[in-house]
């Protein structure tokens, strides 16, 4: 039972912050601004800090089932790996959710409400993927290598392509299963027209969103398995990092396209952690480093991004 102690009090601190979200900071269908964005990625920043707290202070009384043997300190390194990676993987993903609703045309008002019922979607086909993943690792040897290859294939290909190309073509590819109107019809995701019940360009962008989240999730998960198998370790993290990712979404919206370099940061950050899956059973390479390489590599992208901004002007 008090193995089911941390996970309860993940359940309930997501919770928490889920009906804060929607029912206090986003209650009715405003576009939100640059100021509110700022002060809700703070806000979010601060939750998965302090919920790093909490996951330290579990690991310190051995409420976690802690299958790797971690120290608490450890733990809590672990963590901030993996949220930091998974944040910064997520990057890319907001060029995606940018493209899809310019594809879906998605007035700002209602993207929230999107991008609020894309996490909960996200948490429980992140939990499921996560599972299969643990298992895989667990059970077959050399998955830890297998894992690695898909990261390093994922870099190659964002090098390859641009994503924004390749996402892009994403909706059409999903409306031609569904029948779908340009309609909003006031927020709803469905409306009937002609008589006949027809999905809305809500709905299609919501499928859009979750469908691209799988895909991305293929590349982040494995990633943070580079870090530990903890499964509270790894699924907390995650999680965090996409709660947080809607208000970083509006607050880089538009900045996005200046912040171009940022790619390539994402890109260096999925190879190394791509190298560190491959070479896991061979060469141990401290979480301290970890961290190091990639901070250096954001700020490296955002600061040549900040030069070719000021160079444009």
């Amino acid at each position: 039972m008090n193995h089911l102690t941390p996970w309860i009090i993940l359940i309930i601190y997501v919770l928490i912050l889920l009906f804060i979200d929607f029912f206090i900071l986003h209650k009715k269908n405003k576009v939100t601004s640059v100021k509110k964005a700022i002060f809700e990625t703070i806000f979010f920043i601060s939750n998965a800090l302090i919920f790093s707290g909490i996951l330290h202070w579990c690991f310190s009384q051995s409420l976690v089932e802690n299958i790797n043997n971690l120290t608490p300190n450890q733990a809590l390194v672990k963590y901030l790996t993996g949220y930091i990676i998974e944040l910064s993987l997520s990057v890319d993903n907001l060029f995606v959710i940018a493209i899809i609703f310019t594809s879906f045309k998605i007035p700002s008002q209602y993207q929230h409400k999107l991008l609020f019922l894309g996490i909960l979607g996200a948490i429980i086909f992140r939990a499921i993927l996560i599972s299969v993943g643990l298992v895989l690792i667990h059970k077959i040897h050399g998955m830890s290598i297998i894992f690695g290859l898909l990261l390093l294939f994922s870099a190659l290909k964002m090098l390859k392509k641009e994503a924004e190309h390749k996402d892009a073509k994403e909706p059409k590819s999903i409306m031609k299963y569904f029948r779908f109107s340009n309609e909003l019809d006031g927020g709803k995701f469905i409306t009937k027209i002609n008589g006949k019940r027809v999905f809305t360009a809500l709905f299609g962008a919501l499928l859009t969103i979750e469908f691209t989240d799988l895909l991305f999730a293929l590349d982040s998960i494995p990633a943070i398995f580079a870090v530990t198998t903890d499964p509270f370790i790894v699924y907390s993290s995650n999680i965090f990092a996409i709660m947080g990712l809607r208000s970083l979404y509006f607050f880089l919206s538009n900045m996005l396209e200046k912040f171009k370099y940022l790619k390539y940061s994402v890109f260096s950050i999925l190879l190394f952690v791509s190298i560190k899956l491959m070479t896991a059973n061979f060469v141990d390479i401290p979480e301290w480093f970890s961290l190091l390489f990639i901070g250096i590599s954001l700020a490296i992208g955002i600061y040549i991004s900040v030069i070719n901004i000021k160079k444009a002007e």
